[in-house]
């Protein structure tokens, strides 16, 4: 299960590299963040997210690398 704030510590971070994507609560209490950039940003992005004040609260992260569609205009938060 994430911890309070996951996403909005996501968000946040997100802004400090040139990324796009969204984060989203999945109904089984997991977290789904996809990201699109170049991958030195998305290395650093991820490299933040594992660094931040939430790290206590990530038990397992699960990252696939592909190439990118294009397909968001910013990062943000998705329900």
């Amino acid at each position: 299960m994430q911890g309070v704030g996951f996403r909005f510590t996501a968000e946040r971070l997100a802004r400090r590299f040139p990324v796009t994507g969204f984060v989203r609560n999945l109904d089984d209490g997991r977290v789904e963040l996809t990201a699109e950039g170049d991958e030195k940003s998305l290395a650093g992005f991820l490299a933040a997210i594992r660094e931040s004040a939430m790290k206590d609260y990530i038990r397992e992260v699960e990252a696939h690398w592909s190439s990118g569609q294009g397909c968001f205009s910013r990062f943000s938060i998705t329900y």
